[in-house]
């Protein structure tokens, strides 16, 4: 069985699950999430705790077990705290602030880059750090690799945007330096 699917996921008081068949909803101080669960998993919620159960021991079953506790998990922990991913920017020019809605990135291109953050999600910037938070654990995940992938660090100098405490490993460069005869 499951290790991750026969794990109990506890319902703080301020959450409300409703189990509708496949569809889940759960309701909490920071939002609202709506889940869908395949049509094979039984989902069942008793004082306070929801159980996921599956039909059988086919692989597919076993695989979708673990990951149906753990998105119905995600949604639970969204909507009462929360999730959020901190990247960094580092170079000389490199730089995020806020104008309204966007997030302008300037990143050493001949031009600023305006990001429009999807619905849902909150974007803070300083200069150098950026904090992308949100109820949702897979879309504050997509957005932080989104503006990653503007400047990706690079290995020579270190420039560019990485998330909080990431190791980037670095690259020695070219030696100057002609054949010995």
């Amino acid at each position: 069985m499951s290790r991750i699917g026969k794990k109990i996921i506890e319902v703080p008081k301020d959450v409300n699950v409703s189990i509708d068949g496949v569809d889940i909803d759960i309701e909490g101080p920071k939002g609202g999430l709506e889940i869908l669960v395949h049509k094979d998993m039984t989902v069942k919620q008793e004082n306070g705790s929801i159980r996921i159960e599956r039909p059988s021991d086919l692989r597919l079953h076993r695989s979708l077990h673990g990951t149906t506790r753990q998105l119905i998990a995600n949604g639970i922990i969204g909507v009462s705290e929360g999730f959020s991913k901190e990247l960094e920017i580092r170079g000389i020019g490199y730089q995020a602030n806020m104008q309204g809605r966007y997030l302008v990135l300037q990143l050493g291109y001949s031009h600023d880059i305006y990001f429009e953050p999807p619905e849902g999600i909150e974007i803070t910037a300083n200069k150098t750090e950026v904090t992308v938070s949100g109820i949702n654990k897979q879309l504050v995940g997509e957005v932080a690799a989104k503006i990653r992938s503007f400047r990706k660090p690079e290995p020579y100098k270190g420039k560019g945007i990485r998330y909080k405490n990431e190791y980037v490993r670095s690259k020695q460069g070219k030696t100057v330096g002609g054949i010995d005869t």
